[in-house]
């Protein structure tokens, strides 16, 4: 499908394609919404602090007795299969905590959401505050281009860069260069773009821990003359991002730039129980985009009152990769092609009316 704008096109913050999205009026627009019940919205956006409790204490559970058995059987091929666990609860799991306590949705109690956020951070290797704004800029302009910080496949895409990001060797250096410049009292000009003034000061001591808290454990591992401090923090960064980065690409991967309608440039995939808990229903993603403040425990429930209204869900990470593998290579060759989603043919008006009271 051909765009009308020039490509390769500027996916930089501080580019000529932020001014077109602005002149364009893209950029904090008004985007399109499911009709939903007044009452069942309210239901639905409900905080609880239960839910996120429970989950929590079995991530923490579940964290503590694979790094334990990892300790324990080091120096054995047990180690292998015990920090696979350990990595992937310690860098995917984290991700989709830290989004969202980022949110503010996970708990209803406040603090909760900030310490879980935090923690997060640190384990995905994120300056929680640059991260917080760039997230909610993500979510006012998504995938608008020169507007949204967050695109992870711009075209043409990248592929050499987007395979080895499945070990966060691009994403993690780079987040640790932003927390070096952020932690001598620098910012990055495109940061300047979403993050608001007065909100040096947190970035920077908050990169000066963080960096502080990653070299004590190195140096603990060069004194140690072991490795197995780093299998703790740091290393599982490397080593267990890639169910992360398998979730992250069927949110937006190949489809739509620069439309207003989430069901366009979002998708929501059909998962299984457990791969739900661990991602914290962010496969509802449509959904999510579309009603940012409804938690994560109720995404499920809102995904059935707005079926009817949505494209279909794909059936599982299978029938997602089969269509965002080969639309990533054709981008390769062919910046102009992206998916296009279909959409369910618009209720009557009186329908809608009604639909919303």
């Amino acid at each position: 499908m051909a765009n009308a704008l020039s490509l390769p096109r500027n996916y930089a913050l501080d580019g000529p394609e932020n001014r077109r999205a602005v002149e364009r009026g893209l950029a904090n627009a008004t985007w399109y919404t499911s009709p939903i019940p007044r009452a069942r919205m309210r239901q639905l956006m409900q905080r609880k602090d239960g839910p996120a409790i429970r989950d929590t204490v079995i991530w923490f559970a579940l964290l503590a007795v694979s790094g334990a058995l990892g300790g324990l059987a080091w120096g054995t091929w047990w180690a292998v299969p015990a920090f696979a666990v350990y990595g992937v609860l310690y860098a995917s799991v984290s991700d989709s905590r830290w989004h969202e306590c980022g949110h503010g949705t996970a708990f209803k109690t406040s603090w909760m959401n900030e310490v879980i956020y935090h923690l997060a951070s640190f384990m995905a290797v994120r300056a929680p505050t640059p991260w917080r704004w760039s997230h909610a800029r993500h979510h006012s302009d998504t995938i608008i281009v020169g507007r949204d910080p967050e695109i992870a496949v711009p075209r043409p895409p990248r592929i050499a860069r987007l395979l080895a990001n499945f070990t966060h060797l691009v994403s993690a250096p780079k987040d640790l260069a932003n927390m070096l410049r952020h932690s001598v009292g620098r910012l990055h000009p495109a940061e300047r773009d979403f993050i608001p003034e007065g909100e040096e000061r947190a970035i920077f001591w908050t990169s000066r821990a963080h960096l502080a808290i990653y070299a004590a454990f190195v140096f603990w591992a060069i004194a140690a003359r072991s490795v197995l401090p780093l299998m703790y923090v740091g290393l599982p960064t490397l080593y267990g991002s890639w169910l992360m980065v398998v979730f992250g690409l069927t949110q937006h991967a190949g489809l739509a730039e620069d439309v207003l309608d989430h069901r366009l440039n979002c998708r929501t995939v059909s998962l299984n129980p457990v791969l739900r808990w661990l991602y914290w229903n962010m496969n509802y993603h449509v959904e999510h985009h579309m009603f940012p403040m409804a938690p994560y425990h109720a995404l499920p429930a809102l995904h059935e009152v707005l079926k009817a209204d949505m494209p279909p869900p794909y059936r599982g990470l299978w029938e997602a990769y089969r269509e965002i593998i080969p639309t990533i290579w054709r981008q390769s060759k062919d910046p102009t092609y992206f998916v296009r989603r279909p959409l369910p043919a618009p209720p009557p008006n009186n329908s809608l009316d009604a639909a919303r009271a």
